[in-house]
């Protein structure tokens, strides 16, 4: 089926978390940074270890001895400490868990980047604006999510703020499904067409097969259950407005085509049980409290803005 039960791409915020809230597939979790605005960072092609915030006094410590490099490419050497994180951030375990054949690969991998890091520095391409800025933005991003963990470590979201942000949620949700079907074409005239075939009897179902341009046409145009939030907003708003057993009476314009919807059925939508979703709840929770960690920040920094 074309993108029309797809989520409509929200530039609000709170539509994105109302659609994590709702999604019912295992996705991995956002850390709080970046579910708090903050891009995050791609696992490094030939990671570094993060250095410390900027304007944090560096720590006094005794020099730790030093390690012994896992491989030495052209006299740079590739530490154990980068070797480590490489692996966790690709495999989610260290080097001591994985078969010798699986720490080998990384190890070819790391060579592979760091060779063409190499070339790349040598080539002067390490200077030139798009990848000084691309350096420069994924070193503020590591160091923001830094920051952001480091801040959280000692306020974990509280039961009181996790079902008081469950209870938030769980109010913007539709409280309705909708068993719909729909006929996609390319052009408004077609589509009126179509509604005035079946206002005169003809079959939806057959009109779907032979007309519609949507995937669902061999199945009679049948989206099964939906809910609005699944739907871009033309076709939600279409749907929403129609009972059960009536069909638009005017073409639905969305960016995919023109529609000709009937609802055939609806029925009550469940929220989802705090238990199944109390990994998001507390996403969000902690993603809000970073955020207004921000804004605080913001009170007391100087800022100067020249767009």
């Amino acid at each position: 089926m074309k993108s029309v039960q797809l989520a409509a791409t929200a530039g609000a915020v709170a539509t994105v978390i109302v659609l994590t809230f709702v999604a019912g597939t295992a996705t991995p979790a956002l850390s709080a940074a970046a579910a708090a605005g903050a891009p995050a960072a791609a696992p490094p092609s030939s990671p570094s270890t993060p250095a410390a915030p900027a304007g944090s006094a560096a720590p006094k410590h005794t020099a730790a001895p030093a390690e012994a490099p896992v491989a030495t490419v052209n006299g740079t050497p590739i530490t154990r400490t980068v070797f480590e994180y490489y692996v966790k951030a690709s495999t989610g375990k260290s080097s001591a868990d994985l078969p010798p054949e699986a720490r080998s690969q990384l190890l070819d991998n790391l060579i592979r980047g760091t060779l063409l890091s190499q070339l790349a520095s040598k080539e002067g391409l390490d200077k030139t604006a798009d990848v000084t800025s691309q350096l420069t933005l994924t070193r503020w991003q590591v160091l923001g999510e830094a920051e952001a963990n480091s801040y959280l470590k000692d306020k974990p979201a509280t039961d009181a703020q996790l079902h008081q942000e469950y209870d938030a949620q769980v109010a913007t949700l539709p409280k309705t499904e909708y068993h719909a079907r729909h006929i996609l074409v390319s052009t408004q005239d077609a589509a009126q067409q179509i509604i005035d075939q079946l206002k005169g009897g003809a079959s939806f179902e057959e009109l779907a097969k032979t007309k519609s341009i949507d995937s669902t046409k061999d199945q009679g145009g049948d989206l099964g259950w939906i809910a609005p939030t699944t739907m871009v907003k033309p076709f939600a708003n279409a749907v929403v407005a129609l009972k059960k057993g009536e069909m638009t009476q005017t073409p639905v314009q969305t960016p995919f085509g023109w529609h000709v919807i009937e609802v055939l059925d609806t029925r009550d939508q469940p929220p989802p049980q705090f238990d199944t979703v109390k990994q998001r709840v507390q996403q969000l929770v902690q993603a809000k409290k970073v955020r207004e960690y921000q804004d605080e920040l913001l009170k007391t920094a100087t800022i100067k803005k020249n767009l």
